[in-house]
């Protein structure tokens, strides 16, 4: 892992310990900062695209959304890597902020954080989540996740319509949406993809909530980016005459549309027609033999038999009676002869159009606080992680919906080494989580009060370890000086106030 040696040097201006700034590198907004050079940053969406995306993401969407692996899950007998995770300069920490000052009080149980959540993302056009949380920025608006939950690397690129759900549950978005603006991983990630960087730094808008539907006219439903719908009603005649003279002609205020009818008369009746209908052998045989006071009649005239094949006669499905005749498969066709008059009905129509409508939520750790961040501390920490694990385990024994957060608590030790992954100097806590929990932080000094601590990882990989089919570790990258440089870049960054009117 040569790769790792050039990224060593950091220059850090000393260790901050418990700040409730970024450091005294801090920038303003209209001043532009250097980028450390293992940071690969990208932009996920822009300020005009941003509503549409908060709006896409339905209740029913996002419960369709499905857990996204990425193949981020190992079975079999493996050992602690002989490579081990280290400090590369001081330990330093960003105090966690929390949400309005609120605590939750003392509890025996695990207070869950309001700030952990969802992000959901798109691939190809199909909806995935991982877990992810809000963390401490400059801006108030920094999600950390795992970075192969926003960065492809079969296609080496970023994934679609990013957004970010604390407190997720059940398809509900209790603090908004919050759609992702830019991203920030390690170079090492998107060029090598090394799993001993697996981690990103999302900004986002400020929070979208769903306020309600308004009717507009035409001209601003098709400029509204938004979610938006038309829908047809019924108008009277009078209501179409007063519109069509007003518009010179139908418009989508006023149209109409004529619908023809067939109503079956006696037989002869003037101004009729006979007409022929295919119908089931067993209507057919219910129908009476011709006469002039019947207004149907069966018409064995029409009556035809064709041979197919055996794939077309395995699938069709229409009124035709199947046979197997002498191994032959046999369509047979029965028609009803009725007379009828055609009548002409015209109806009137407005097309009425709507559009979902939104308010600003205001920023994320306004609204639910940001954990803390921390660095080079020791791979012997005890860690919470927090997430929304979901899949099976490898055994077929489902234990978690992933509609609801849960968490683990242990002390970490080595992560074995992942060839596949290139993961050599991850750590790993024994914790049960199947794959879903992904993205979802590791916390150090987690105050069940404040529900803060430090972010001091991610969950990155899930795995069985002894190859009973059953997940025992979860890992994360070690978090060094160069997470800290990327860090640092993102926490800096503003993305602006987002439009929702």
């Amino acid at each position: 892992m040569n790769t790792r040696a050039r990224r060593l040097i950091l220059p850090l201006g000393g260790a901050l310990i418990a700040t409730g700034m970024i450091g005294a590198t801090l920038t303003t907004a209209a001043t532009a900062q250097a980028k450390p050079s293992p940071v690969k940053s990208g932009s996920l969406a822009n300020g005009t695209d941003a509503k549409a995306i908060a709006g896409s993401w339905t209740a029913g969407k996002l419960k369709s959304a499905k857990s996204y692996l990425e193949d981020s899950s190992l079975s079999g007998k493996m050992k602690a890597s002989t490579r081990k995770a280290s400090a590369d300069g001081k330990a330093g920490s960003i105090a966690p902020q929390g949400a309005g000052g609120k605590t939750a009080g003392s509890s025996k149980n695990v207070n869950l954080p309001t700030n952990v959540g969802k992000v959901f993302f798109q691939v190809d056009g199909k909806p995935y989540w991982c877990s992810g949380t809000s963390i401490q920025s400059k801006y108030h608006n920094l999600v950390a996740t795992a970075g192969h939950c926003v960065y492809d690397t079969d296609k080496n690129k970023y994934v679609d319509n990013f957004v970010f759900i604390p407190g997720y549950y059940q398809g509900k978005a209790p603090w908004g949406i919050y759609v992702g603006a830019k991203v920030n991983l390690h170079d090492d990630f998107s060029v090598y993809e090394d799993y001993d960087y697996d981690y990103a730094f999302v900004n986002v808008y400020n929070g979208v909530k769903q306020t309600g539907e308004k009717i507009v006219d035409k001209t601003t439903y098709d400029a509204y980016k938004g979610p938006k719908w038309a829908k047809d009603e019924e108008i009277s005649k009078e209501e179409y005459q007063k519109k069509y003279d007003e518009k010179g002609g139908e418009t989508a205020d006023a149209w109409s549309k004529s619908t023809g009818t067939e109503i079956v008369m006696p037989w002869g009746t003037k101004g009729g027609k006979k007409v022929l209908k295919e119908v089931s052998k067993e209507d057919f045989d219910k129908a009476p033999a011709w006469n002039s006071k019947v207004n149907y009649s069966k018409a064995p005239a029409k009556t035809s038999t064709e041979i197919v094949d055996e794939v077309t006669y395995n699938k069709y499905t229409g009124p035709g009676y199947k046979k197997i005749v002498d191994s032959a498969y046999t369509i047979t066709h029965y028609f009803v002869k009725y007379w009828v008059q055609e009548s002409t009905s015209v109806k009137y129509y407005k097309t009425v159009f709507h559009i979902r409508t939104f308010q600003d939520a205001g920023r994320l750790g306004d609204n639910v606080g940001g954990q803390g961040f921390t660095w080079n501390r020791s791979t012997k920490s005890k860690y919470f992680s927090f997430g929304y694990p979901t899949s099976a385990h490898l055994d077929g024994d489902k234990v978690y919906t992933g509609e609801t957060m849960k968490w683990c608590y242990g002390q970490a030790g080595a992560a074995p080494a992942v060839a596949k992954y290139k993961a050599e100097e991850q750590l790993a806590i024994k914790c049960a989580f199947t794959p879903g929990a992904t993205g979802g932080p590791w916390l150090i000094q987690y105050s069940n009060a404040k529900r803060t601590g430090y972010v001091n990882g991610v969950v990155s990989l899930t795995l069985d370890t002894d190859g009973n089919k059953r997940y025992d570790r979860i890992t994360t990258p070690y978090f060094n000086s160069d997470t800290y440089g990327i860090y640092k870049y993102a926490a800096n960054l503003w993305t602006g106030k987002l439009t929702t009117s």
